[in-house]
């Protein structure tokens, strides 16, 4: 059976609507960085389709010739994201998404080395010679500690549920810091083409830290 990262790691992908303290072991992921609303932006489009079509050209390389060393097969992660808003260092509102930046990104396994990668890169853009590659990258990202929860529903309805998971942070002795990659993070768990808008579940993480104890 294909490799699932949501199923080996649960507690990352397929946390509790209750919300927990979890520490988040570097990964290996394809990014693109990109500002704008996502709901209108050519280029935020580009990016998810990048980022898709590179994922899907390394699971598909078993079917062909140019399969890496320590291939396996595996089921392609859920797209993320981080999350700020242009001049300001907290959650975005949701509210003026032109002025969003973001990070999207995927999960790729550990046998993609830069190697792999470029030569991947290569082979989708011999297939696909209108998507623009040069938006992503491959990185290593260590998140480590952070407080998660699940929200079900709209995306534009999330400020319930990170005001709860601020909450849950604060009184738990800890607090968020949003720093650099450190930021608003979002784990799609639902394809909004395909999902009613009340059934999408979208995993919310922020970064924390220890509380310093008071004098």
């Amino acid at each position: 059976m294909a490799y699932d990262f949501k199923k080996e790691f649960r507690t990352l992908y397929a946390p509790s609507v209750k919300p927990s303290i979890v520490d988040v072991p570097e990964m290996t992921f394809v990014m693109a960085d990109g500002k704008g609303n996502p709901n209108t932006s050519a280029e935020y489009v580009n990016a998810v389709g990048a980022l898709y079509g590179v994922s899907y050209a390394v699971k598909m390389s078993k079917m062909g010739g140019e399969t890496p060393d320590g291939c396996f097969d595996y089921v392609v992660p859920p797209l993320e994201g981080f999350w700020s808003v242009e001049g300001e260092e907290h959650a975005p509102n949701f509210i003026d998404k032109d002025r969003f930046l973001w990070t999207s990104m995927l999960r790729m396994p550990d046998f993609v080395t830069q190697e792999v990668f470029e030569r991947f890169k290569d082979i989708l853009t011999a297939k696909k010679p209108d998507l623009d590659l040069s938006v992503i990258r491959l990185e290593k990202f260590t998140e480590g500690l952070c407080g998660q929860i699940t929200h079900a529903g709209s995306y534009d309805d999330e400020l319930p549920t990170v005001a709860a998971l601020e909450q849950f942070i604060d009184e738990s002795g800890y607090r968020t810091e949003i720093s650099g990659m450190r930021r608003h993070r979002e784990i799609y768990l639902g394809d909004p083409r395909k999902t009613k808008l009340e059934k999408l579940k979208t995993i919310i993480r922020h970064p924390v830290v220890v509380k310093e104890a008071s004098l």
